[in-house]
Formats: structure tokens, sequence, C-alpha cells
């Protein structure tokens, strides 16, 4: 099956998870979510609550653009005031794209004018080739960093063991190590997903402890 296919297939299967909750936005946020890594799409198939965490997350970023257009007709100052609102709408729909680098990103697009923000907000074409843009020079940034991480694999499970479990132990400080192996079987890409969505490790924590407890 070539990638396209692969792709196809998994919309469908999105599809009809979402369309019996989300008639009206069933496709828009199909194509959203397809936008993730592959790995991480198959295990939102099977995982409904990480499911329902990416669609809420997705749903958000599809109406928030519609705000600061209602709020330009009322009155325009309101849109101007405030650019902690800009920020938050603009941080929904960059972390839409799973980068794990959200907070980074939004920042260097919050560096435009705030124009040339707004555009962003309302035209998800030109906002995804600007989130692209800025992984594309971040990774330049890195290039060392990659380069010394990609020698081994192994070193690059010791990281997301720490980072997970730092998180994992505010959570639950007695069972931290037991749990974190548990995640450190799933998918890399499921782990970084889990890194930058909060809501997702709190899920996959419970679960965790569930089996623990089993």
């Amino acid at each position: 099956m070539n990638k396209e296919e692969d792709l196809e297939t998994l919309g469908e299967q999105l599809y009809s998870l979402i369309y019996p909750n989300q008639k009206e936005n069933a496709g828009k946020l199909t194509g959203m979510l397809l936008e993730l890594p592959g790995p991480v799409v198959r295990q939102m198939l099977h995982d409904e609550a990480m499911l329902a965490a990416a669609v809420e997350k997705a749903l958000r970023a599809v109406q928030l653009p519609q705000e600061p257009s209602k709020a330009t007709c009322k009155d325009e100052d309101d849109a101007s005031i405030s650019s902690d609102s800009l920020g938050d709408q603009l941080f929904g729909l960059v972390d839409v794209y799973n980068t794990g680098h959200s907070q980074k990103i939004t920042g260097m697009l919050l560096e435009q004018h705030k124009d040339a923000v707004l555009n962003l907000l309302s035209n998800p074409r030109l906002l995804e080739e600007q989130v692209n843009l800025a992984l594309k020079t971040l990774k330049d940034e890195n290039v060392e960093e990659t380069d010394i991480s990609d020698s081994s694999d192994a070193d690059d499970t010791e990281k997301l063991g720490e980072k997970l479990f730092s998180l994992v132990k505010e959570m639950d400080p007695l069972r931290a190590n037991d749990i974190t192996g548990m995640l450190l079987e799933m998918d890399p890409a499921v782990l970084q997903q889990l890194l930058c969505d909060q809501s997702m490790l709190e899920v996959a924590v419970q679960k965790a402890q569930a089996a623990l407890d089993s």
C-alpha cells in the first residue's frame, strides 16, 4: 500500500469515528488530524480518550478564528487590545500540528505585524506554511544536537524516559518508575505527543495505573 492510499484509509477510519459527534466539522477536523504523524493517528484510532482530546483541541482551533471577526464587528479596539488573546488563539492553532515546539513557533510567529498574525488566524494554508518554515528554522538551528541524538536510539529513548519520568513523578511519585517503563513501550512519535500534551499524558498515566492496579 503506498503512502497516499495509507493516508486515505486512515482518513476514512478517522472520519467514521469523528462524524457521529461532529457532523458539521467532521471533514475539516479529519483533515487537521491527518496532519499529525502516522503512528499518532493510528494510536488514536484505537484509543478513544486520545482521539477525543485531539478532536477537542482541533475543534477549538477551528472555532477560534471566528471570534476576532465577531469582536471587530462590534468594536475594533477589542482585537487590537488583546495581544495576549491573539497569542492564545495562535498557540491553539499551532499546537494542532503537534510539532513539539508549539510555544517557540508561536513566539516566532507573534514577532510579525499584528495584521499578519490576524491573517494567519483566518488562513489555515498560510499558517501551515509558516509553521513548517519556523519548524525548519528551529531544526536548522539545532543541527548539532540532532546529529548527536540521531547517533544513538538508546540515547534518544533515555532522554525521552527522563522527561517522561519527571512529568509522571508529579502525578504518581510512588509508581513513577513502573508507569514510565510502561509508557516507553509506546511508539516514539506518540511519546513526543504525550510530552507536549498534558491531557493526553494524564489519560496514558491513568491507563497505566489501572493496569498496575489490576
